[in-house]
């Protein structure tokens, strides 16, 4: 394997996810390795209304100091519903981008099911890498149409299938013909060094006692009633501190700051971890449901690596390693754990470092056919 294109659910930026420390490894362990990352499309229709700062795309350029890294973005100007030929563009875009830096016969990487059409245009052979389950995931229906019919044609024809959590693997596995690989189970895990490296109290941190939450703030995963009654209850106690990218809508964004939590956004890593690391608790304000059940949080491992008090609702993960508690218990379980005496940073349990993750995975790519349906 020399190259590869990733068709990401997520951009490559300063928070990293699954796929940027995988990638990542990924280069360091296989030095004739080049990645073309394809990114979601820039929506600048969609960011005015969200009142938020209109984005473009760009064209093939470098990332980090590797020289065998790209990351692409196209731009989508209209819904789909006004421009039904976008996704026939963005797939020979891709195609471009990948001509242009010399991939002849790549191996294409896809997190998008609703991006199948790049395995069936180009017919690269392709991997499918399961990250969260969003057949079930609150969508309009012709949007979760296209996941469902994406995702059926990647299991039934990928050459191979990843998933990040056995959950998803046991929901997926009967939809994967015998003919084929089964699915591969590669779970999350965390940078332990680096986690456990002592960082200073970052100044975003309010004076008093902190419960942290990090990751992206999404209302398919965050318990936004939660957050709120947390917050009210804990004022003048406990600040709460939502850490990670904004992605709530207008409404759930304002009821939450209403509420006296922090919205800070995306921070550096180095701020992030010692986000984490001087909190007096952390906390999983999660919804319960199918869609979360099927998840492998990486802020378990995250969490898990800097050692502090944890408070999470009982979702997938959290509850196989804590005692979880639900949303009437929430916000006497926060205001306890930021109570403790207990304030080292001593690291907790010893979660799984991304770096048994990456061998993992460079055995699932290295053991591709040659050639497309060999």
């Amino acid at each position: 394997m020399s190259d590869l294109v990733v068709v990401s659910l997520e951009r490559w930026d300063d928070v990293w996810r699954r796929n940027q420390y995988l990638v990542d490894g990924l280069l360091r362990l296989d030095p004739d390795l080049r990645v073309l990352f394809v990114e979601p499309p820039a929506d600048p229709l969609h960011d005015a209304r969200s009142r938020r700062r209109p984005e473009r795309g760009h064209r093939s350029r470098p990332v980090g100091d590797t020289g065998r890294l790209w990351s692409w973005r196209p731009t989508k100007w209209f819904p789909r519903r006004i421009d039904a030929g976008f996704d026939g563009r963005f797939i020979r875009g891709i195609q471009d981008a990948a001509d242009a830096l010399g991939f002849r016969d790549p191996v294409l990487w896809v997190n998008d099911p609703r991006m199948a059409g790049v395995m069936t245009k180009t017919g690269w052979r392709t991997l499918y890498d399961i990250t969260d389950d969003w057949a079930v995931a609150d969508r309009p229906a012709a949007e979760r149409d296209r996941i469902v019919e994406g995702e059926s044609l990647l299991l039934a024809e990928a050459d191979e299938v990843v998933a990040c959590s056995p959950e998803l693997e046991h929901r997926k596995a009967a939809q994967r013909p015998s003919e084929r690989h089964p699915i591969v189970v590669i779970r999350n895990a965390v940078d332990v060094e680096d986690y456990q490296r002592p960082r200073r109290r970052p100044a975003l941190l309010p004076a008093g006692r902190t419960a942290v939450y990090a990751g992206t703030l999404h209302e398919d995963r965050l318990d936004v009633d939660l957050v709120v009654s947390t917050a009210e209850a804990l004022t003048g106690e406990v600040s709460i501190v939502l850490v990670g990218p904004n992605a709530l809508g207008r409404e759930a964004t304002e009821r939450v700051r209403s509420a006296g939590a922090l919205l800070p956004g995306a921070q550096p890593r180095d701020v992030l971890i010692g986000c984490l690391q001087h909190a007096e608790v952390l906390i999983v304000p999660h919804l319960v449901n199918a869609f979360t059940d099927s998840l492998d949080p990486i802020k378990l491992y995250e969490y898990l690596a800097v050692g502090r008090p944890i408070v999470s609702t009982p979702v997938a993960g959290f509850r196989d390693e804590l005692r979880c508690v639900g949303p009437a218990e929430y916000p006497a379980e926060v205001s306890a754990a930021a109570r403790t005496e207990e304030r080292s940073l001593r690291p907790g349990s010893t979660p799984g470092d991304w770096s048994s993750r990456v061998a993992e995975m460079h055995d699932v790519l290295c053991r591709m056919p040659r050639e497309r349906g060999d």
